[in-house]
């Protein structure tokens, strides 16, 4: 599977863009000598325009005054000029958190996560924490560049490793934290975390999934069958664990079998573009 069908499909499916910033790096529990180093910029940085400079807005985030809708402008407007003008810490801190829904419904991530850490700060709390985490993670999936999902990234982990402090059992925060070490200059951080969540729940979705994509990254389509098969067996209806299952089949010279599972993701998905990297796939395995 080459690097541009990997990316077309990852945003066709708005699953984890942030491949694009992953270093080659090897998973087998044998291996853990030298990685790939990833390059380091200069974090892009803007002002918002609500007087705060809190960086940059995510690629996804950076048209959403042409997409969102009047009606969400205006929400976001009000939101904003009440916060503003919010004379005492209590309203700030309860406005903060209306602010950050609202850019969240028009998909400004990064502010969303600075408004929601502001509201945590002011009144400690899993749940607080767990909102900023999210979203600052979802800025950090649609980071434009290694520097700024480097910087994304490690405010997610500051606001998660916070929620793990009240519920060390949160594997969802844990393996969050781990997928952002992975484009770090320590992805073994990462992969070690991820093992961990798999250990405490060998079916954890989320784990195995990103352990598969991790291992189809440093081309060990074995490896990454495995995770995509236990996944599928975890959930028959994962629709991109039954696609990448089919891909990393076709991968280790099973073509039967991959024909078999990328026919069931055309009927698992109604998505045209999935349906179109489907049939390339069949197209090249007749």
């Amino acid at each position: 599977m080459s690097r541009s069908q990997i990316l077309v499909l990852v945003a066709a499916l708005a699953i984890v863009v942030v491949l694009f910033f992953l270093p080659k790096v090897v998973v087998n529990e044998e291996d853990k000598e030298s990685f790939t180093k990833t390059d380091t910029a200069i974090p892009e940085g803007h002002s918002e325009d609500d007087g705060h400079n809190h960086g940059a807005e995510t690629a996804n985030a950076g048209n959403a005054h042409m997409t969102a809708s009047p009606e969400q402008l205006l929400e976001l407007a009000t939101v904003r000029a009440r916060y503003n003008k919010a004379s005492d810490d209590q309203t700030r801190s309860r406005v903060a958190t209306e602010l950050a829904a609202a850019y969240t419904t028009v998909s400004k991530f990064d502010s969303a996560g600075y408004y929601y850490e502001l509201a945590a700060n002011a009144r400690p709390g899993e749940k607080s924490y767990k909102q900023a985490g999210d979203s600052y993670f979802e800025a950090f999936t649609y980071a434009p560049s290694q520097g700024r999902a480097s910087e994304l990234g490690a405010k997610a982990r500051a606001m998660y490793e916070q929620v793990l402090k009240n519920n060390p059992s949160d594997l969802d925060s844990k393996t969050n934290i781990a997928m952002t070490y992975i484009a770090t200059e320590n992805p073994m951080q990462g992969i070690t975390l991820l093992r961990e969540v798999i250990t405490a729940d060998p079916n954890n979705q989320k784990a195995l999934f990103n352990l598969g994509l991790l291992s189809m990254q440093s081309n060990q389509f074995d490896k990454a069958e495995e995770r995509f098969r236990k996944l599928v067996s975890v959930n028959p209806e994962h629709v991109e664990g039954t696609f990448y299952l089919a891909v990393s089949l076709a991968r280790t010279g099973k073509k039967e079998e991959a024909v078999t599972y990328f026919n069931k993701v055309k009927g698992l998905s109604n998505d045209p573009a999935l349906a179109a990297s489907v049939d390339e796939y069949l197209a090249e395995l007749k």
